[in-house]
């Protein structure tokens, strides 16, 4: 089999949460460009419109709906919607989070519920709700959860991401084994640092710097840097890989391991 039907995804239908900006819509990008069509979801639908008319006049289909990841029910008409547009979705990305920093004596009970609830509640209930659909349309899918070098080790300043990461990786896991009999892969990336709207102020100060130097590749992650890890895990070329967490950071986990 060539490179090329490997990794085709024609009909196929995907979504993506937190598709507005940065990696989510780097990941739309790339799904439509190699032959999904793409529900955009987030909370900007200005951001939203305008990527999908980007995608739309490269030749690919996209619809924009505005949803909030923490309203459950706004998530479910999310699915609906795309439904009515493409059909059942058969791929998630579980890319929408939330960063943080201060010091864990400092942070208050509403912050923590907070990222808790984005980058790991989310996840999981988004993940239940793609497969509940799949199952429901007799239709194989993967699931693609975006979880951080952060949940393989920790830094100071920000506990509730690095635990909701952590818990986004063990969530892979258990989602891999329960639904890999029924055809539902459900696997995760793990970034390492990526420049985004999230961290573009603190990666280009000297602090940032400093994280650079202990990254073995001597740069941060640039666009098209997940684009494999990503084709790989939604496509046939992936068709056995269940419950894994890629990670993706230019050695800088191998590194804070030893």
């Amino acid at each position: 089999m060539q490179a090329g039907e490997l990794f085709d995804l024609k009909g196929r239908v995907a979504l993506v949460t937190g598709a507005s900006s940065g990696l989510g819509a780097r990941f739309a990008t790339v799904l439509a460009s190699n032959g999904a069509a793409v529900a955009l979801v987030a909370r900007r639908l200005d951001r939203l419109t305008a990527l999908k008319k980007k995608i739309e006049a490269a030749g690919g289909k996209a619809v924009a709906i505005e949803a909030d990841v923490l309203d459950r029910t706004a998530m479910a008409r999310a699915f609906d919607q795309a439904e009515k547009a493409f059909g059942t979705v058969t791929i998630l990305i579980n890319n929408a989070g939330v960063a943080h920093s201060g010091r864990a004596v400092d942070m208050p009970p509403e912050e923590w519920r907070r990222v808790l609830g984005t980058n790991l509640d989310a996840v999981f209930f988004n993940a239940q709700e793609a497969a509940r659909r799949m199952l429901a349309a007799k239709k194989p899918g993967a699931i693609v959860n975006i979880a951080s070098v952060l949940g393989l080790g920790v830094a100071k300043g920000v506990v509730a991401y690095t635990t909701a990461k952590a818990g986004v990786i063990q969530l892979t896991k258990a989602l891999g084994l329960e639904l890999a009999f029924k055809g539902i892969r459900v696997n995760a990336i793990a970034p390492g640092w990526f420049v985004t709207e999230l961290n573009d102020d603190y990666l280009n100060s000297e602090a940032g710097a400093a994280v650079k130097r202990e990254i073995p590749a001597g740069r941060f992650g640039e666009d098209g840097d997940l684009d494999g890890a990503l084709l790989l895990l939604v496509s046939d070329a992936g068709r056995y890989i269940a419950g894994a967490t890629l990670v993706v950071d230019g050695g800088q986990s191998v590194a804070l391991r030893g």
